[in-house]
């Protein structure tokens, strides 16, 4: 959106009724019409602010935290499945790791926004199965 500030407004006034019957806004002789049809501002700066080296390192974050938390969450089912522990216990590690290798899956295909948030309920699965244990 543009907005008009002090300077444009004067401008107009010093323009005088020609700048209303042709319809030019100011000095850059563009008309309101051409100003309604250009498009809102769009975010280019978006790319500049977050480039393809911070969306690389993401995906890459997400696929190692992912891999890592998968492992961790198998390796404490299969203790805790030959151990004392009720049922419900390796079965929450085991979720909690499958939600892990769902989120570095997420990741490696750039969706690192969900993949965090999956890390984030994989590791409270495996939190829960910790709890009871």
């Amino acid at each position: 959106m543009r907005a008009r500030t002090d300077s444009d407004t004067q401008d107009d006034i010093h323009d005088g009724p020609k700048a209303e019957t042709t319809g030019t806004t100011g000095t850059t002789g563009r008309t309101e019409a051409a100003d309604a049809a250009e498009p809102a501002d769009t975010d280019d700066d978006t790319d500049e602010e977050h480039g393809t080296e911070d969306a690389r390192r993401a995906r890459w974050t997400a696929i190692g935290t992912g891999a890592l938390l998968t492992l961790a969450g198998l390796a404490a089912s299969l203790l805790r499945l030959t151990g004392s522990a009720p049922a419900f216990v390796p079965a929450a590690y085991a979720l909690g790791a499958a939600v892990c290798a769902l989120a570095a899956l997420l990741g490696s295909r750039g969706r690192t926004r969900r993949a965090l948030w999956l890390l984030i309920a994989g590791v409270m699965v495996m939190a829960i199965g910790d709890q009871a244990d």
